[in-house]
């Protein structure tokens, strides 16, 4: 059989969705199976987030500085999503490497619960806050007008996204990210197809502006959420949750909020100082809002490949240890990072030279044009950093260590980030 050939069958196997564990065989050969569907997974998510900004900044810089200023209040959501999704990647992992699938029940179903209580929460508040939340974030009077059903839309129906990134995690840990990547496929097609019609009226749909941009995400990430929940209860899949999981387990609550809770707090740091980086940067006026937040888009675009690549870290470390193969864990994540740091020194490369024909794909106004070009140019200059950052942050995830990154975190963002950018 020919290179070729053993490439295209591995590659079907890695998206054909059968589950397994990873801690024997080739390693290299194990990443490519886990990677493939996160990073398709992955760029699915940052085709959308591209596909967004271009309809939204068609409605002017106001609307595209609503979408980024959002973003970094939804990112504070996103926190407390990732941070309870790696644990739950963790503890299924790691019963799945020591051949207990009803504990990998257990612990999904508890995570589920856990979820329910905190989207209860946030729903409540940002429903009635979303005005003040714009203007806190320095937006103008005209955004605020503009943006305000965005925010409210998007912010009050996160629990569609909290979810996706929670029932993901589940399969991952089981060990099959062909589920997670198909979920996002469908969510986010969902969501492309809608935006035009919602935003713009097209056909009998209504013409809602920036706002329809909020429904048409809480509409397909909820379609997305629905199909997850379909795979974990027709028992094809290794976490098969059934009506028995359906209880409280506090010891197991107690282990996810005590691993979570670093967890949070690590994705905290980083999210929260985005919030006074935004701040910022919202000095300046919408435009230049308006232009990293298109730059930053362009960037999420590959980034989240790249962080798909890093949670197949997490999941081989899970599993390996679950097994009692430490040292085959520590090898899988070197060279998990070796690959992730070759594809995005390629993709900065390109950056740099690209930037000023990417940017005005999106607008036409100079003044976000340059400052579009210029967050994208020195945000990937770091690219070659982040690869072998997020792999290893991940990697100490996927052991259950959450505390070490949650400190490089903090130094990296609050310590070093927010007071430079403020000085520069």
């Amino acid at each position: 059989m020919s290179r070729i050939s053993r490439f295209i069958k591995l590659f079907r196997q890695a998206i054909s969705g059968s589950e397994t564990e990873y801690t024997t065989g080739s390693i290299d050969r194990a990443i490519f199976l886990l990677s493939v569907p996160m990073v398709l997974e992955m760029l699915m998510e940052g085709l959308f987030a591209l596909v967004d900004i271009f309809f939204v900044a068609k409605l002017g810089k106001e609307a595209t500085a609503t979408i980024g200023l959002t973003e970094v209040v939804m990112s504070q959501i996103v926190a407390l999503a990732l941070g309870l999704s790696m644990a739950t990647t963790a503890m299924v992992a790691r019963r799945i490497g020591e051949k207990d699938n009803e504990g990998a029940a257990v612990a999904a179903m508890q995570s589920i619960l856990i979820g329910i209580l905190i989207c209860l929460i946030i729903a409540v508040v940002f429903y009635f806050k979303a005005g003040d939340i714009l203007e806190f974030m320095g937006g103008s009077p005209e955004l605020i007008r503009i943006g305000t059903g965005y925010t409210r839309i998007l912010l009050t129906g996160s629990s569609t996204m909290f979810f996706l990134y929670l029932l993901n995690a589940v399969f991952r840990g089981a060990g099959n990210a062909a589920i997670a990547m198909r979920t996002l496929w469908i969510a986010n097609g969902i969501n492309i197809i809608l935006d035009p019609f919602l935003i713009f009226g097209i056909g009998p749909f209504p013409e809602m502006g920036v706002a329809g941009a909020a429904v048409a995400t809480t509409i397909g990430r909820g379609v997305g959420v629905g199909y997850q929940v379909y795979h974990l209860v027709n028992g094809k899949s290794l976490v098969h949750l059934k009506l028995r999981h359906l209880k409280f387990a506090w010891d197991i609550i107690w282990k996810l909020l005590k691993v979570s809770s670093t967890g949070v707090l690590q994705f905290f740091m980083a999210t929260a100082s985005w919030l006074f980086i935004i701040r910022i940067i919202a000095l300046f006026g919408d435009a230049a809002v308006a232009g990293y937040s298109i730059g930053i888009r362009i960037v999420i675009f590959t980034i989240l490949p790249a962080w798909g690549m890093a949670s197949a870290a997490s999941t081989l470390v899970g599993q390996n240890l679950g097994a009692g193969q430490p040292e085959r864990a520590e090898k899988s994540v070197w060279r998990t990072a070796y690959f992730n740091m070759i594809f995005l020194t390629t993709i900065s490369v390109l950056f740099v030279i690209t930037a000023p024909w990417l940017i005005p794909f999106f607008t036409k106004e100079p003044e976000v044009i340059h400052q579009g070009v210029l967050c994208l140019r020195i945000i990937c200059l770091g690219y070659i950093f982040y690869a072998y950052g997020m792999v290893i942050g991940q990697a100490f995830n996927g052991a259950g260590d959450t505390v070490t990154p949650t400190l490089i975190n903090f130094v990296a963002f609050w310590m070093l980030q927010i007071p430079l950018s403020y000085t520069f």
